[in-house]
C-alpha cells in the first residue's frame, strides 16, 4: 500500500470506537474516501486530542494509505491546510458551510477524483470565510448555482426580456411555461440570471436581495438538483439556512 500526499475537505465524521473517528473526505488525489482516524479522541501529557481538525468543512494536509480496493483508508499524517478565522465560531458562515457540505454530500457518490471540482470547492470555503453582509447572505445561492455546472447541468444564462421563463427541469430560459410546475418567472427567474453572471464571491455585494427572495430561490435550486440528482431527497441544512441568512 502506498503513501500519499493530498489536499483534503472534511465532510463527515463519525466516532469509532473508543478514541478514533471515520472521516468522509473529499481529497484532491482521489475524491471522497472514507478514513480511519486512531487516537484522536484521546487527550495526553502532550496535549488535547485533534479530533477539532476533523470538523466539517475543515481543510487539511494529509498523507494516507491508499488501496484502490479497499473502502476504508487510513491516515498517516494530518495537519492544516488552511485555518478559518472566522468559519467554525460563527453562526451564520458555519451554517452556510454546512449547507454546502450536505449539497456536496449528495452530489458526490462515486469515489472519482476531480481536481477542478475540488479547487472550486477549496476557493467556495475560503471566500466563505472571509465573507461579509450581502456577499455572505447571497453565497449559498451563488454556490449552488455554481456548482451544478461540475455535474453536467449547468443553468445557461440566456435569460432575455423575450426568454424570462427558467424551465429548472430542462436548465433553460425560455419564452413559454413549461407543461411541468418546475419553473421561475419574473424577478426569480431574472435574480438567477444576474447570479449566473457571478464570477468572484465580491460581485455578490451588488445583489440586494430580502430574506423572502432568498428562501424561495434555495428552495427552487434544491428542487432544481432533486431533478437532476438520483435520490437526492430533502436538505436537513435547508431549514436552518432559510431562517437565519438575513442580511
Amino acid at each position: 500500500m502506498q503513501l500519499h500526499k493530498t489536499k483534503g475537505i472534511v465532510f463527515r465524521t463519525v466516532k469509532y470506537g473508543e478514541t478514533s473517528l471515520i472521516v468522509t473526505v473529499y481529497t484532491e488525489l482521489f475524491g471522497v474516501q472514507s478514513y480511519l482516524v486512531n487516537g484522536v479522541r484521546t487527550s495526553t501529557k502532550k496535549g488535547p486530542g485533534k479530533a477539532n481538525l476533523f470538523q466539517s468543512a475543515a481543510m487539511l494536509d494529509l498523507v494516507v494509505y491508499h488501496n484502490d480496493l479497499k473502502h476504508l483508508q487510513r491516515i498517516k499524517e494530518f495537519k492544516w491546510e488552511y485555518l478559518y478565522k472566522h468559519l467554525f465560531f460563527d453562526v451564520i458562515k458555519n451554517s452556510v458551510a454546512l449547507f454546502m457540505v450536505e449539497l456536496l454530500q449528495k452530489c458526490l457518490k462515486q469515489p472519482e477524483p476531480n481536481a477542478d471540482l475540488f479547487y472550486f470547492i477549496e476557493d467556495a470555503f475560503i471566500h466563505l470565510d472571509e465573507a461579509e453582509g450581502p456577499v455572505l447572505a447571497n453565497f449559498p445561492l451563488f454556490f449552488t448555482l455554481h456548482l451544478a455546472g461540475f455535474f453536467g447541468f449547468r443553468i445557461e444564462d440566456t435569460w432575455s426580456e423575450r426568454n424570462e421563463i427558467l424551465d429548472l427541469q430542462e436548465g433553460i430560459f425560455a419564452a413559454q411555461h413549461p407543461t411541468h410546475q418546475h419553473y421561475l418567472e419574473g424577478s426569480y427567474a431574472y435574480i438567477t440570471s444576474q447570479l449566473l453572471r457571478v464570477r468572484q464571491p465580491a460581485e455578490l455585494r451588488e445583489l440586494l436581495l430580502n430574506q423572502d427572495v432568498r428562501r424561495h430561490l434555495l428552495q427552487a435550486y434544491r428542487t432544481f438538483y432533486a431533478l437532476h440528482i438520483p435520490d437526492f431527497g430533502e436538505m436537513r441544512t435547508l431549514a436552518v439556512l432559510q431562517t437565519i441568512i438575513s442580511a
